[in-house]
This record gives structure tokens, C-alpha cells and sequence, in this order.
């Protein structure tokens, strides 16, 4: 067996059971950690006065950033390669119309959001080196090159792309938590809990419990008065 099925062996092994394989949940969470401080680290940055502070800032945000595109990649050739389980959110009619099209929005938020950031930074003279996750080398786009009328339209550009994908992300992420809870607490589906991590049972239903009840004990009668 190649190495392909053999992970596609033991991931099945997850999927079949309504659960998303660990890869997959782990590429989730992060994901969803990376977004989160990037929207709130992006507007702090965009407050920090014009300076070293704010080059900084931008510095760690392109920083967290690139992580996000390599991630999505890597998410998508995972979601290929593996399937997700079919769960009770696949059943649902036109909620699950919606949610997948609320897939297809956060997938282009994950590519288009660091692209969108890296075009901005490579259209920038000499902004700084920039790195993955701060510490690999990342190339600029080649706009060196280019006029300079023209970096500064792909620069207004990008800003906008940007500036759209990050509105559209703090509309469609409390709608996504919030139908996930809703599956969760309301509908009783199993969606939230095959996305976490599973945890086994402290004690095994089939067993007999560790702790058992104490035996009523007999009452002493009494001689009537």
C-alpha cells in the first residue's frame, strides 16, 4: 500500500465515525487562532502612529501572516486528499447551501488576505525584509521593477482587497460560531464535536463503576413503648 492510502486508510478511520481526522483538526484551530490575532493585531497596528513602532507592528503582522497562506494551502491539499465527514450539517437543505458557501468565503479570505498583504508590502520601496513566521526568509513580489505610478495603484488595490476581506471576515466568523453553537446546544449534531479534539472517557460505560453506593444500612427496631 502506498504511502497516500495508507493515510487515507487512518484518516477513514476518523471520518467514518462523523469526526475530522486530528490533520484536519489540527489545520482548523490554528487557523482559526492565526485569524483571530491577525484581526486584532491589524487594527492595533493600523493605530500605531507613523514610525519604527508601526513598521514593527506591520513587521509581525506580515510575520503571523504568510503562515496563513502556507496553512491554507496545505488545508486545501488536505481537504483533497481527505474528505471531511459527512455529518448532520450535511443534512440540513438550504442551511447546508449556506454553509458551504460560508466555506467558500473563508477559503478565499485565507488566500486572498495574505496575497492581498504581501502585494501591499512588495509595492512599498524598500519596506523591509519580510519573514515566515518571523524568522524564515520571504521573497517580495517582483514590483522593484515596475513605475512607480503603477506600485502605487496595486498598493490602493491590495489595500482594498484587504480592507474588504477583513469585513467580510468579522461578518461571516460570528455567524459561523454562532451556527456551530447552534448545532451544538440547539439541534443536539454531532459538527462541534467531531472538530475537537477527542477525549476518552474517563471510566468505561460497559464496566462496572468504581465507586458504588453504600448499602442501606438496618434500622435497629425498638421494643414499643
Amino acid at each position: 500500500m502506498s504511502v497516500v492510502g495508507a493515510v487515507q486508510r487512518w484518516a477513514r478511520g476518523h471520518t467514518e465515525q462523523s469526526r475530522y481526522s486530528p490533520v484536519g483538526i489540527a489545520f482548523h484551530w490554528i487557523m482559526a487562532f492565526l485569524i483571530l490575532f491577525q484581526l486584532g493585531w491589524g487594527f492595533y497596528a493600523s493605530w500605531v502612529p507613523a514610525g519604527g513602532d508601526k513598521l514593527w507592528a506591520y513587521q509581525v503582522h506580515s510575520a503571523a501572516g504568510l503562515p496563513v497562506l502556507v496553512l491554507a494551502l496545505g488545508r486545501l491539499g488536505w481537504r483533497i486528499l481527505i474528505p471531511g465527514p459527512i455529518n448532520d450539517a450535511d443534512r440540513q437543505g438550504w442551511q447546508t447551501q449556506i454553509a458551504y458557501a460560508m466555506h467558500y468565503v473563508f477559503y478565499a479570505a485565507f488566500f486572498g488576505l495574505p496575497l492581498s498583504g504581501w502585494a501591499m508590502w512588495s509595492s512599498i520601496a524598500a519596506p523591509g525584509p519580510l519573514y515566515l513566521a518571523g524568522f524564515i526568509p520571504w521573497p517580495q513580489m517582483p514590483f522593484d521593477q515596475m513605475p512607480l505610478t503603477l506600485r502605487w495603484w496595486i498598493l490602493d488595490a491590495a489595500e482594498d482587497v484587504h480592507l474588504l476581506l477583513v469585513v467580510t471576515l468579522l461578518a461571516v466568523i460570528p455567524l459561523h460560531v454562532g451556527a456551530a453553537l447552534k448545532h451544538h446546544f440547539w439541534d443536539r449534531h454531532d459538527v462541534l464535536r467531531g472538530m475537537l479534539p477527542e477525549i476518552p472517557d474517563m471510566e468505561d460505560p460497559r464496566e462496572e463503576p468504581p465507586h458504588r453506593p453504600p448499602e442501606p444500612r438496618p434500622q435497629r427496631e425498638t421494643a414499643p413503648g
